[in-house]
């Protein structure tokens, strides 16, 4: 069963409070426990989370970025 744009916006903003106040256990919307080994591998699941909601809203990941420089005034 695919996730909502709803349901995964839920998740991703009860992940990023649990995140901010130092939990590493995550108890999702289904009653589902996830114990995160570090902060990075919290961050690698809020990329994904990210990744599925800019797809389902229709707006895809950037696929270049383009730097712009100049020496001043």
């Amino acid at each position: 069963m695919a996730l909502t744009l709803d349901q995964l916006t839920k998740s991703r903003d009860a992940l990023i409070a649990a995140r901010s106040d130092g939990v590493r256990r995550f108890r999702d919307q289904n009653g589902e426990e996830v114990e995160f080994k570090s902060d990075a591998e919290m961050a690698r699941a809020l990329a994904a989370l990210d990744r599925e909601i800019a797809t389902l809203a229709g707006r895809p990941a950037p696929t270049a970025l383009h730097f712009t420089t100049s020496k001043g005034t």
